[in-house]
Formats: C-alpha cells, sequence, structure tokens
C-alpha cells in the first residue's frame, strides 16, 4: 500500500489513503474549474468575435453595445438602480410559485400512473398530447381565466413543468422492485406508509431529475411570459430596455438571467448528486 505509515503506542495508522483521496479530490476541483472558466472564455470569445464582425460594417455599428464588455459595464448600474434586484425578487417569486404548483400536482399524478395500470393506460395519451402543447400557447386563455397577470404568468409556469415531473415519478417509480411492496403488505404497511417508507424514498433521485428538467423549461417559459402584461420582472426589464435603446443593458440582462439559471440548474445537480444511490 502506497502512503505514509506511522505508528503510535503499537498502532498502525495509514495516512496515505486520506491523502491520495484528498489529492484526488483537489485534482477534480482543479480539473472542473479549468474547464468551467476555459469553456466560459470561449464563449466570451465567441460573443466578442460575432460583434467584432458585425460592426466592421460601418452601417452595423450600433451593435458594438451588444459586445460582452458593454454588457458587463452595464451590470453596476443595473443593480444600483434595483433593477436587477427587484427583477430576481419578481420573477423569483412567479418561478417559486409555479414550481411549487408543479410539483404538488405533478408528483402524485406521477405515482398513480407508477402504480396504477389503469389509470397509466387511461391517462397515457391525453397527457402527452397537453405535453406537446407550446405552454405559452396556453396564454391568450390564461388571460381571460384568472384576474391578473401574475396568476396567469404562475399558471404558465405550472403547465409547463408538471410533465417532466410527473413523467419522471412515474419512470422512477416503475423501475421499483415489485417484491417491497409485496414484503410491505405482508408487514401490515398501510398506504400512506407505503408512499413514506417506500415510494418516496425509491424515486427522490427521480423526481429531482424530472424537477431540474421542469425548472429549466420553466425559465425559459417565464421570461417571455413577463414581456406583456406586466411591469416587473426579468421579461418587462428586457423590454422596457429594448424600446429604450438601451442595448447594453439588455445584453446585461440577458448574462444575468444565464447566470441565474446555470445557479438553479447547479443546486438540482447537487441535490441530485446528494441522493443519488451511485456514488462516485
Amino acid at each position: 500500500m502506497n502512503g505514509n505509515i506511522a505508528s503510535v503506542g503499537g498502532n498502525v495508522i495509514s495516512a496515505g489513503i486520506s491523502g491520495n483521496c484528498f489529492s484526488r479530490a483537489m485534482k477534480a476541483t482543479a480539473d472542473q474549474s479549468l474547464h468551467f472558466f476555459v469553456g466560459l472564455a470561449f464563449l466570451f470569445g465567441l460573443w466578442w468575435l460575432a460583434i467584432y464582425v458585425v460592426t466592421l460594417d460601418p452601417s452595423m455599428s450600433r451593435f458594438v453595445d451588444f459586445a460582452p464588455l458593454s454588457a458587463l459595464q452595464a451590470l453596476p448600474d443595473l443593480w444600483e438602480d434595483n433593477t436587477i434586484p427587484h427583477a430576481l425578487e419578481t420573477t423569483g417569486g412567479r418561478l417559486g410559485a409555479g414550481m411549487f404548483l408543479a410539483i404538488v400536482i405533478g408528483v402524485p399524478i406521477g405515482i398513480l400512473m407508477g402504480r396504477i395500470r389503469w389509470f397509466q393506460q387511461l391517462t397515457n395519451v391525453p397527457f402527452q398530447f397537453l405535453r406537446m402543447i407550446s405552454p405559452l400557447s396556453w396564454e391568450p386563455i390564461a388571460v381571460v381565466v384568472f384576474s391578473g397577470w401574475d396568476e396567469a404568468i404562475v399558471f404558465l409556469i405550472a403547465v409547463a413543468a408538471v410533465w417532466p415531473i410527473a413523467f419522471a415519478t412515474a419512470s422512477g417509480l416503475a423501475k421499483v422492485d415489485p417484491a417491497w411492496f409485496k414484503v410491505a403488505r405482508n408487514l401490515g404497511a398501510k398506504p400512506w406508509q407505503m408512499v413514506t417508507q417506500i415510494i418516496m424514498p425509491a424515486i427522490t433521485f427521480d423526481i429531482l431529475t424530472g424537477i431540474r428538467l421542469a425548472l429549466g423549461v420553466a425559465w425559459i417559459v417565464v421570461i417571455p411570459a413577463e414581456f406583456l402584461g406586466v411591469t416587473s420582472g426579468f421579461g418587462f426589464a428586457i423590454q422596457d430596455a429594448r424600446e429604450s435603446l438601451e442595448y447594453a443593458s439588455l445584453m446585461g440582462l440577458v448574462l444575468v438571467i444565464g447566470v441565474v439559471g446555470f445557479v438553479l440548474d447547479s443546486i438540482c445537480v447537487m441535490l441530485i448528486k446528494r441522493f443519488s444511490w451511485h456514488r462516485g
């Protein structure tokens, strides 16, 4: 075995294993950081190059404000005038409410689809049909049905996010060994005990995977949903910057949207790894 070995009071202590694990962890972290920053630099390089090529034509010089440096320079002003904090609060609130509804509705539907065969057969076609309808196409109907735009946007987010959660939950439950349920029934488990002690622990990983997919879809939906009818949020801020011809601010907001979406996705990945049965 490689590593240093020390003897203390007749006991042998190996320091090599923990040292090697620490070294591997540090190397993995360094590799991930390197890939992150190289990929980010490549993206910004492509962005800068595209704007540079476009603005070589004097008639396209107005696009210089779309460059990365202009967008970064606009961020402090967007923060100081409360545009970004207010957008984070309002858009985040709508996203959270919509995701909450999607989870509360999607998980039970997924459990029913995974456990009750006749329910799955009866609902598969209608659910697949509804899943393929663009969430934004419900916007005119939502505006008529709901009294306010906030409620309509939350509805659109929920409609977009419920299906990935429901189908991921059903898929996870389908992989659970049926013998677990037979043993639980033989031991006198009640239905609610089946859900809390067997189903939920077994499919937490799949539910979180579905939530990650749903969150990506919801984040894409909420921005264009805020283009009309509301006076707050990232969608409204982008629309306002475009109408004011503040293109640097517009691109700065786009950057923030990307960062927030990346952070949300990273949190989901961390939770998925935490509840994964396959430890690396």
